[in-house]
């Protein structure tokens, strides 16, 4: 750069993750924090059930934000947030932003009763779940959110994971909620930009992150901003917007898939995968995505190269 210029920064310089937290290298769902609160800023609550973040934070009175945090019952992120929001608006503070923030296996599972709830009365909160595709906080245990063929402690090598992964972004649309997206942490600005649409939309908004999680994907820590762009760029996480649960908007088209064997074979737990059911998973990404494809009204098709 240039002596006298400055750098024009895409995404905002304020920092409300402080240093001490307690997450594991590499952590994921460190940097959808990060990025979360960057959009959001200081006027912002966050209602978190157990999960690795209930964890991240620190140690009662101790924490990792700069923000209230409300620590919550497992099954109830979304309920407790409606509950914050209703509280807010008695007071009349009403641009407060009321942030639900759950792992998969407090959305996908034990939390879509609330969340559900939440979406059909349309509360206006923002609902945020950083997927690592496990109870990893637990001990890596399968969750509705484990994709097809994934190791864990309750799926071993023996018995993979064999049912797909829980399609929740359209069981969210499906409640016709103003918003609905994904996003992931290899792509911040993209990220940055849906999180902040959500904070001005009135209405129940659900946002979808994946958070690769090294010690559940046995992957090296450095690798996961790699990982994150590679599951995006291979189709097998499209990152994309849904309004009104109607209106598809694919935010990053491939039009060249990269092969979905470059994701899978940097990760420990599809080691164990043949070339036979990796040819399976390839399958259904690319018929996943060319599905999606024709919901946002695209005339393409894509293909992997051999």
């Amino acid at each position: 750069m240039e002596r006298g210029k400055t750098m024009k920064l895409s995404i905002p310089e304020e920092e409300l993750v402080l240093q001490g937290h307690l997450a594991c290298q590499g952590c994921g769902a460190t940097l959808c924090m990060r990025y979360a609160l960057k959009a959001l800023g200081q006027n912002t609550i966050l209602d978190i059930p157990a999960c690795c973040w209930s964890v991240i934070d620190g140690p009662f009175p101790h924490t990792s934000v700069k923000v209230p945090l409300f620590h919550t019952a497992f099954e109830t992120a979304a309920c407790a947030a409606s509950g914050i929001r209703a509280g807010l608006d008695a007071l009349g503070r009403k641009e407060t932003n009321v942030v639900a923030w759950a792992g998969d296996g407090g959305t996908f599972d034990i939390g879509i009763q609330a969340l559900s709830g939440a979406a059909e009365r349309n509360d206006n909160i923002i609902y945020i779940c950083y997927d690592n595709e496990a109870y990893m906080n637990t001990g890596i245990q399968r969750s509705s959110a484990t994709p097809y063929g994934a190791w864990t402690t309750t799926t071993p090598v023996k018995h993979f994971k064999k049912m797909p992964k829980k399609d929740l972004v359209r069981i969210m649309a499906a409640h016709r909620i103003p918003y609905t997206a994904t996003a992931c942490v290899g792509y911040p600005e993209d990220f940055i930009k849906k999180v902040k649409k959500a904070k001005e939309i009135q209405g129940t908004t659900f946002l979808h992150i994946m958070s690769p999680c090294p010690p559940g994907w046995k992957s090296l820590p450095e690798e996961t901003i790699k990982l994150a762009k590679l599951a995006v760029t291979t189709c097998y996480f499209p990152i994309y917007e849904i309004e009104n649960g109607e209106k598809y908007t694919i935010n990053k088209v491939i039009k060249n898939p990269k092969p979905v064997k470059e994701f899978l074979e940097r990760q420990g737990r599809f080691r164990h995968l043949t070339e036979e059911l990796i040819e399976k998973i390839q399958k259904n990404v690319i018929d996943s995505y060319n599905g999606l494809l024709k919901k946002a009204g695209l005339d393409l098709e894509v293909h992997v190269k051999e």
